[in-house]
């Protein structure tokens, strides 16, 4: 049973989890009518996979005896003066996110609740994965610079991007 306490927290989190999704659906809405094909196609699958992680939560709160809300959203950005200026905001925004999931990992301790510990380390392992990725992204952006052809392999290229952390059960 979840208390009054946890459950406004991860409700918190319902909306942080919908925003993200919400912010990525933006961002892709950008880059499609900016002629980046593979961003935008990179952003569409990370909005739907923020939208998991609501469902994943909002199963969670009501299986422990609470009641998940659904509430309001802050609007996204939905212009952007670059692709480059889009992906750090995208870095940023996953660490207000893991900022977020440790906060609610820290109230499931003080509360001695367990079990909402014990679902919160998916998160947690998925925030370092995210993380991991988006400093990837921002790293390889750096390289490209103002570099037109190197804009189009990167558009190609993150398509088929994926990134093993130290979190990742395969990681070496």
């Amino acid at each position: 049973m979840l208390s009054k306490k946890i459950e406004k927290a991860l409700n918190d989190q319902v909306r942080v989890e919908a925003e993200s999704s919400q912010i990525y659906l933006a961002m892709a809405c950008w880059a499609e009518v900016k002629g980046l094909e593979g961003v935008a196609r990179f952003m569409f699958d990370q909005s739907d996979e923020e939208r998991e992680h609501m469902l994943k939560l909002i199963k969670f709160i009501n299986e422990r005896g609470g009641h998940a809300q659904i509430s309001a959203l802050k609007a996204p950005n939905v212009t952007f003066n670059s692709f480059q200026e889009m992906f750090q905001m995208l870095h940023d925004h996953e660490v207000l996110v893991s900022e977020s999931i440790n906060e609610l990992v820290h109230q499931s301790l003080q509360e001695k609740d367990y079990a909402t510990h014990n679902f919160l380390q998916w998160y947690v392992a998925e925030q370092i994965e995210e993380e991991a990725m988006a400093k990837s992204i921002l790293d390889k952006i750096n390289l490209i610079g103002d570099d037109k052809g190197g804009l189009y392999l990167f558009d190609r290229d993150i398509q088929q991007l994926t990134v093993t952390s130290s979190a990742s059960s395969s990681a070496v």
